[in-house]
């Protein structure tokens, strides 16, 4: 099943209620970050190659690449085929992200389809693609297509989030996160949004883009 989808602040704003009232530490969290956005995206073949870019880098350097890519009208699948390396690595792509852009636009995935796909299923097509992790996949599905009960626990600046918000020893491993979020279902995506916005209040820097 699909699920429920966010598709306006009102529904992250029921997510963020139902969070704080049944977890003290998002409604400490909440008084300190206020509001939480929106964060909703158009899905399509850009965001997943949106979301390489921004693979184990720094979020104002997956925004200047991003840029320079847009700049050069390098964000379509024919586009990223017919492009040379040169031009690609002239927009700030390695080696290893010119090869996981190529294996995307080669994909030919239909995302439309993905829009009534179960998560899981929308997870294991995209993850299919060389280049495409998990993470990558769970990125997409929460704010491209707007699941409510995904979460991203290799994301990093979530481990670190709720390390400081739950006053862990240490930073929570991605299986200890993965097993954490359940007890926020069904606002999973909800809890990924305190989460980076708490982190930006403790850290005073984006966790994500």
């Amino acid at each position: 099943m699909v699920g429920r989808i966010i598709e306006t602040p009102a529904c992250v704003a029921e997510g963020a209620a139902w969070l704080a009232e049944n977890h003290p530490e998002f409604a400490m969290a909440l008084r300190q970050t206020g509001p939480l956005p929106l964060r909703r995206r158009r899905d399509g073949f850009d965001q997943v190659l949106s979301a390489i870019v921004s693979q184990q880098v720094s979020v104002a350097a997956a925004n200047a690449i991003w840029g320079r890519l847009k700049q050069a009208k390098l964000t379509g699948p024919r586009k990223i085929m017919w492009a040379s390396d040169d031009d690609l690595k002239a927009c700030g792509l390695s080696r290893q992200k010119i090869r996981y852009a190529r294996a995307l636009a080669e994909a030919r995935i239909n995302f439309h389809e993905l829009r009534q796909a179960p998560t899981d299923e929308v997870i294991s097509t995209l993850t299919e693609v060389t280049g495409v992790g998990r993470w990558t996949a769970e990125i997409y599905a929460m704010f491209s297509l707007g699941r409510a009960d995904v979460f991203a626990p290799a994301d990093l600046a979530l481990q670190e989030s709720a390390r400081l918000l739950f006053e862990l020893p240490e930073r929570p491993t991605e299986k200890e996160m993965r097993a954490m979020s359940e007890d926020w279902s069904p606002w999973r995506a909800v809890a990924a949004r305190a989460l980076w916005a708490y982190y930006h209040v403790a850290k005073e820097r984006e966790g994500i883009r």
